[in-house]
């Protein structure tokens, strides 16, 4: 069974222009010790899906509709506010892509690393202190056992993004990671991904990868959901989405790698911009921008459903989409 098991998930906001159907109908599974990557636009719904996990959104306007989210026996989209304290935070952790306002401004790192600690493990003092200290040394922090009484805005924002990934990697099995390495240099990047890796060889801990960054999902990942517009349009293992893409959109995320250019040509780009998800299409949502495919082949009576074509190789069955030339790049 697996360790976290996501079905028919569907989260809506109700704003005074309408219902913006944020993430449609979304399921996927994370083994124990698994790393799966979820790529796609800005506003594809990869933050609100992982957000819906852990009952982050704000309510109102948020509202999970419909859908279930096993994490070992307990369903995360019914539990209680009081029971998801015990989980979020001990049990799964999350990185947020903006440190500066996950951090609290007037509170220490020191307070701030040890409190994980004292509140889901019981350790405190200087043992919980040695700990912090710890995680900080493990992120490629200089001088921690220093700077650990440092406040957030005496870091740099890489430096922060460090601090949180050090306060989650702290109690988790379940590791959600926003951009983790947004702010970092490539070689800080590197040194990230070693860490989060360690630590699933060490705990078995599953991370799930929200990124734009092809590059980080080719190395680092084991599996790949690809949303559009509120639905995962393309789900299969790294290699597997690499070497045999078949959604227009999957070709097209892969074909606007920089490094897939020529040197000298003009850099590819996806044409258009994503559907308004206020006013969803019932229908191919990716059509209008579709020149990888035969748009004119696209669904127009109603929207494409998920469908397997190999074993753990699943794909929206749009004629329209699937058409055209394969596109093939090496994981």
């Amino acid at each position: 069974m697996a360790q976290l098991e996501v079905k028919e998930l569907t989260t809506r906001f109700h704003t005074r222009n309408g219902i913006v159907h944020a993430v449609e109908k979304v399921s996927f599974a994370l083994e124990k010790g698994q790393t799966m990557g979820i790529v796609g636009e800005s506003g594809s719904g990869k933050s609100v899906t992982c957000y819906s996990l852990l009952n982050l959104i704000p309510k109102p306007p948020g509202k999970i509709h419909s859908g279930t989210a096993f994490f070992d026996d307990t369903n995360l989209l019914a539990c209680s506010e009081k029971k998801m304290r015990t989980i979020r935070g001990k049990r799964i952790s999350m990185i947020f892509q903006d440190p500066m306002t996950s951090l609290n401004p007037y509170l220490k790192i020191s307070k701030q690393l040890t409190e994980p600690l004292e509140i889901h493990e019981g350790i405190k003092g200087k043992k919980a202190l040695n700990l912090a200290i710890t995680a900080l040394e493990e992120v490629g922090i200089p001088d921690a056992h220093k700077r650990i009484n440092s406040y957030p805005h005496e870091f740099s924002g890489g430096m922060r993004q460090r601090v949180m990934i050090a306060m989650a990697l702290i109690t988790a099995r379940v590791l959600i990671a926003d951009e983790p390495t947004t702010a970092l240099d490539v070689t800080v990047q590197k040194q990230v991904l070693d860490l989060i890796k360690d630590r699933q060889k060490e705990l078995g801990t599953s991370v799930i990868l929200i990124t734009h960054d092809l590059g980080v999902v080719s190395q680092a990942c084991d599996t790949v959901n690809v949303m559009y517009a509120g639905r995962i349009v393309e789900s299969a293992t790294t290699s597997t989405l690499f070497s045999s893409p078949k959604h227009a959109y999957t070709r097209a995320l892969l074909k606007s790698i920089p490094a897939m250019q020529s040197k000298g040509e003009t850099l590819y780009t996806i044409p258009g911009i994503p559907p308004d998800l206020s006013t969803p299409p019932n229908s191919c949502s990716f059509q209008p921008r579709n020149t990888l495919g035969a748009a004119d082949l696209c669904l127009t009576d109603r929207a494409p459903e998920l469908a397997e074509l190999a074993p753990g190789h699943f794909v929206q069955q749009c004629p329209g989409c699937l058409a055209g030339e394969r596109l093939a790049i090496e994981a």
